[in-house]
């Protein structure tokens, strides 16, 4: 039986590594734009603490690890996908 071992990532807010399982992807999809929990491209992770998603800063901090600005349009389904999370009790490794 093979192992595998978790991918970790690290939250673009708190800097702490986490399974990649627990985190949100924001991925800007050389395709089809900004997109949440999917695509390829260069992508963004957050960790579903209401700390780190709620920043104030959090979108300046997308925009630039995305290089991309972020409009209107993403700015409100991020906001009602963060709002279907609770305080998520992620322990950093």
């Amino acid at each position: 039986m093979i192992l595998q071992t978790p991918i970790m990532r690290i939250c673009i807010s708190c800097k702490k590594t986490y399974d990649r399982k627990h985190l949100i992807k924001i991925t800007k999809d050389h395709e089809q734009g900004i997109m949440l929990q999917k695509g390829m491209g260069r992508s963004a992770y957050i960790c579903k603490s209401k700390k780190c998603y709620s920043d104030s800063k959090i979108l300046k901090k997308l925009q630039k690890a995305l290089k991309t600005s972020l409009g209107p349009e993403f700015v409100d389904i991020f906001e009602k996908e963060i709002t279907s999370y609770d305080d998520y009790p992620n322990k950093g490794i």
